[in-house]
């Protein structure tokens, strides 16, 4: 969920050069980093409840960590996705695969209405549960807020993902999270780990309970497949290594191992 940004926090940060954060190389200017952000989210629209999360946010070490090993980030599993979903997965592919059919079994309903509303088949959908939350069963041990602002900060990821930060503080101000909310260490948050600004951009109310929420499995899920449909995905089609709807899968992860991974899974689990 690395790859989008929301246009609207991009055309806000872009219109404001005067309040541009610089980014960090030192944990120790974090608190600098903050200060010059909460200028440009302030010009963006982020209230007082944003900006209050803003200055209580901590470094996240476990961000900091993984943004400088990027190496630990790619792996050497290249054409390899059974590897890949039991690396990921922490049992076997096979294991895995059967899980994410069974998820299809227990939810025909679900999955069938949001594949006839979006085009978007099943075990794609249930797949990408599965390798982000294990279906729910974990959601994440940072806070959503501190994760998305160290990221922002750091040079490497710099300014790609303060637009999500941005959004992240407008979402707090919104009461969709609150500045404790869980979510990954990258700032991704709920069922399918979206990043802040693609749930605002993508988000839609899959349960018909009147609101979009990131942590309701069924919201997540529609929102994921609403996503895809809106970036291309063609319904009906083939979604293997090569095709369009393959190349579609990539705004949701541009690692071609999670991609090979998550056909590989589709196609097996049901689609």
């Amino acid at each position: 969920m690395r790859r989008l940004i929301v246009a609207a926090c991009l055309s806000a940060c872009a219109a404001l050069p005067a309040f541009a954060a610089e980014c960090i190389t030192s944990k120790g200017a974090f608190g600098q980093y903050k200060q010059t952000l909460a200028q440009q989210a302030a010009a963006a629209g982020v209230g007082q409840r944003g900006l209050t999360a803003l200055q209580n946010a901590q470094l996240s070490g476990i961000t900091w960590r993984f943004e400088s090993n990027p190496g630990n980030q790619t792996g050497t599993l290249q054409g390899d996705p059974a590897r890949f979903l039991a690396k990921r997965s922490g049992s076997t592919a096979d294991s895995f695969i059967s899980q994410t059919r069974n998820r299809i079994a227990r939810n025909p309903n679900t999955f069938g209405s949001i594949e006839r509303n979006y085009g978007v088949p099943a075990g794609i959908l249930a797949t990408i549960w599965g390798l982000e939350t294990s279906w729910g069963g974990y959601l994440g041990g940072t806070s959503v807020v501190d994760g998305a602002v160290t990221l922002s900060s750091y040079c490497r990821r710099h300014p790609r993902f303060e637009p999500h930060a941005i959004a992240a503080l407008q979402m707090v101000d919104d009461g969709i999270l609150s500045p404790s909310t869980q979510g990954g260490p990258s700032g991704e948050l709920g069922h399918m780990q979206f990043l802040a600004g693609n749930w605002l951009k993508y988000r839609v109310d899959g349960n018909g309970d009147g609101r979009a929420d990131p942590y309701n499995a069924v919201d997540a899920l529609a929102s994921a497949a609403n996503m895809l449909r809106l970036n291309g995905w063609q319904a009906g089609q083939p979604f293997g290594e090569g095709t369009h709807n393959f190349n579609v899968l990539s705004v949701w992860n541009d690692s071609g191992n999670y991609l090979r991974a998550i056909v590989y899974s589709a196609q097996r689990a049901g689609s």
